[in-house]
Parts: C-alpha cells; structure tokens; sequence
C-alpha cells in the first residue's frame, strides 16, 4: 500500500483561498514600503553557515537549518566520522559535513547583501524584502518551521527619524489591515545600563535572554533562570523593580534616569535619551496604534544595540506579530564598520492568522474570476471568447467552462470558486447578440446588449 503523502511538520500548503488572502497581506505590507521610499531586493534561500553562525545567540544557533553537502559528505572527515555517528557529537559533526544553512531571517543575509554590494548602493539604503525563512523550532500555533517575513531596513543612517518610521511603518500597515495592536519599545542601551547597574556588564546576552521570556513565563521563572546563570540575588533585587513598574511611557522614562543619574551608567543615560527623543518624535506627529515604553522587552537577537521593537494583537491571542530595532555594527562582522541600520519585520504568517481569528480579510480577497462564460455549445463558446477577450483587455477577470456540460454542473463550479457572476449564450442570445447574465449572489437575472458587458463588470 503506498504511502499517505505528507509534508514537514512547521510546514503548510495554501489553497486558492489561502493564497489569495497571504498575497493580499504581502501586496498590502509592499504597498506601504514603497509609499516609505523602500527599495526591493532578494537573496538566496541559503546562506554560507558561516555568515549565519553567531549572529542570533545561542539558543538561535540550535535553531538553523542546515543543509547537507553535495556528494559523499559523511566520507571521513578527520577521523571524526565512527559506525555509528549517533554515538558522537551530532552538533560537530554537522559543522563537518554542511557548509550552507537555510536563512534564520531576512537582516543578517541583508547585512551581508550590503557589504558585498556596498560599491553599487545609494546610502542611506532603504530595502525592503518579502521571503520566507526556516528555523528548526517545536511546530505550535502561531510557530512554524517555515514562514515568510517582511522586512524594511535603513541603512547608514543614525537618525532618529528612522526610528520614528519604523513606528510610522507599523501604525500605517495595522492601520490599513484593520488590527489594533500595542507597540512595545524598549532600548538595548538602557538594558546594558541596567546590567551594569546590577554588577553584571558582562552577562547581558544572560539576563535579555532571560527577560525576554517574561512575556511568556511568570516572574519568579525568569528569576530562576537568572539565578541559574549565576547571578546573584541581590543583582535580581536591583533588575526586578524595572520588571514590575506600573506607570505610562514617561514615568517609566524618568524612574530609568533616577536610576542611571550621577554616573550609574552613561550608556543607560544614552539610552534614556534616545527613548525621551524617540517618544517626543511619536508624540508630535502622532500615530493612530497604542505605543508604549516596555522595560521589560529585550528580544533575545545579539545584534541590537539601540532602540527595540515588539508588536502584538489588542484583540487575538498569538506571540508577536511584527518586532525590530537598531544594529549599530551588523556589517562590521562582514568587514564593513561604522554602518548603523535599524529594521522591522511583519511575520505575515501571524499576521494571517489573526486577520483570520478577527475575521479582517476583505470579502473580495479571492482570486476567482468576476465572470464565468457558461459552455453552450461550439458557437457559442467562440462568441463567449469573443467577449472574455474583450473584458479581459479591460483588466476584468473572465473564463470560460471548458465543457459543454449540464448547467447544474457548471453553476456548481462557478459557485465553489466564489464567482460573482455566470454569463450564458444560448442560441437566442447567439441570434440576437445578447448575453443573459446572472448575479450568483442575490439570484437577480438579466439579459443585456454585448456591448453593455464593460459596463456590467466594470466595477
């Protein structure tokens, strides 16, 4: 008996549906990048392991997808390879026989893309990049093994300004998909100020791992987590009145200058006033999304330095939806300092679900065709394709039944594809130059002139 086809677990087909709605989410996000100034590019599905290691800690490391060498990879390779490889390292043992990785996200294959094309860009860069990307995670809702992102970065640029289109970016693409989501801002600066101040500087990576859970776990988790790093009491004692302070963008602002005044921290000062200019800049232009300042986000990527961004659903259950930041050294680990960049990314297939949990996708998001031309016959499926041309050459979607079958069967077809409307040419309408059109929605009928058919469908 053959085998029931299946596909990865993580993984997922589309039906026409399905498809239609994600490109009516991607075409939406595209549409506000190129109102932003964005430019498209696109890189390869697979990067050199080496330009992905290291680059998303080490939890984000275990999560790569890495892809075997071509020919006789497991030919030993310095003795490393026994009868049994299972019985060895299987982390080492990967390194020795894959050389490529399947990309974890979209900003560390763009930091490589602009240093290898840096002599042909225009700086600042502004890109944005819709493609999928793979992480060898647990499948769960709302986590996939393979899933698309849509990013925009700007590139070469300190500005604050840039910071402010990132939330510009996010209140415009919610806006227009109709979600009312919260977007969390914190600084990274103001978390090493806060490692400093707790007598830890160098177990930041430990303690942004840590509370970047918080979200997810209770407080007493990540304090335990923290512990189990060896941190001590007393330093969790300093980190958690930040954790647990209740008070809105601005008292949270002033209670991270009391604790970073008279040289605590200059870092943290830093980072403090980058928030004060961040949500002064928010505050005068205005934005229609909630905003807040978060002490608690760290979002867990090494390579952010500067501002941080998370957004999440006000109204539907599921992990973050879009999130980013600023890196000020990203391409320094590819040979190319001093090139600071901040970015956002939308998770469309999130976003697909809670569009779909709300209930938010368009009625008309479907790709099936405005008309369908019932088959009556070989004359008058020539006088129909006459016509579909016709409407077609207008940017109206039409098609023809390709059989000559019962009515019953093609009013089922055209009904399971979501068509509005079926047009029949009978011999009268042959004789009379007519179509006979039938609004599949409401019933309605009616006979008209094949010159009125633009009229008809022309929306």
């Amino acid at each position: 008996m053959a085998q029931k086809p299946s596909i990865p677990k993580g993984t997922r087909d589309f039906n026409p549906v399905e498809a239609a709605r994600r490109n009516y989410i991607f075409d939406t996000i595209r549409s506000v990048f190129k109102q932003f100034g964005y430019a498209p590019i696109e890189t390869p599905a697979m990067e050199n392991l080496s330009t992905l290691l290291g680059k998303y800690g080490e939890e984000g490391d275990k999560l790569l997808f890495k892809i075997l060498n071509s020919g006789n990879s497991f030919a030993p390779v310095s003795g490393l390879v026994p009868d049994n490889p299972d019985e060895k390292d299987s982390a080492a043992l990967s390194l020795k026989v894959c050389e490529k990785g399947l990309r974890y996200d979209l900003t560390v294959p763009f930091a490589r893309f602009v240093v290898q094309h840096q002599n042909e860009l225009v700086f600042p860069f502004k890109r944005y990049q819709l493609q999928p990307v793979w992480r060898a995670d647990r499948p769960q809702k709302g986590r996939y093994r393979e899933f698309y992102q849509c990013d925009a970065d700007v590139i070469g640029s300190v500005s604050m300004y840039n910071e402010l289109e990132m939330v510009q970016l996010v209140d415009s693409v919610f806006s227009k998909f109709g979600i009312r989501v919260l977007l969390k801002i914190n600084n990274r600066k103001v978390l090493s100020g806060i490692a400093g101040v707790m007598g830890c500087p160098g177990q930041i990576i430990d303690i942004t791992v840590a509370i970047d859970k918080l979200d997810k776990t209770s407080l007493e988790a990540v304090k335990e987590e923290l512990y189990a790093k060896g941190i001590s009491a007393e330093a969790v004692g300093v980190l958690e009145p930040l954790l647990i302070f209740q008070g809105n963008s601005g008292q949270k602002i002033a209670f991270l200058r009391s604790l970073f005044e008279g040289g605590a921290s200059e870092t943290g000062m830093e980072g403090v006033r980058e928030l004060e200019k961040l949500f002064e800049l928010i505050d005068k232009t205005g934005v229609s999304q909630q905003v807040e300042l978060d002490l608690s986000l760290a979002r867990g990527l090494n390579y952010y330095t500067g501002a941080i961004f998370e957004v999440k659903s006000l109204d539907f259950s599921i992990g973050s939806i879009c999130g980013g930041g600023r890196y000020d050294d990203l391409t320094g680990i590819f040979g190319l300092k001093d090139m600071s960049g901040v970015g956002i990314s939308f998770g469309a297939d999130r976003i697909y679900d809670v569009l779909l949990g709300l209930d938010r996708f368009p009625p008309e998001v479907q790709d099936a065709p405005v008309v369908l031309f019932f088959n009556m016959g070989e004359s008058e499926s020539v006088r129909a394709l006459r016509y579909i041309k016709s409407l077609r050459d207008s940017g109206i979607a039409a098609e023809l039944y390709p059989d000559p079958a019962k009515m019953k069967k093609q009013f089922d077809y055209a009904s399971r594809r979501g068509i509005s409307f079926a047009a029949i040419i009978g011999e009268t309408e042959l004789a009379e130059e007519t179509v006979t059109v039938r609004n599949l929605v409401t019933g309605e009928q009616e006979t008209i002139g094949s010159g009125q058919l633009l009229n008809k469908f022309g929306m």
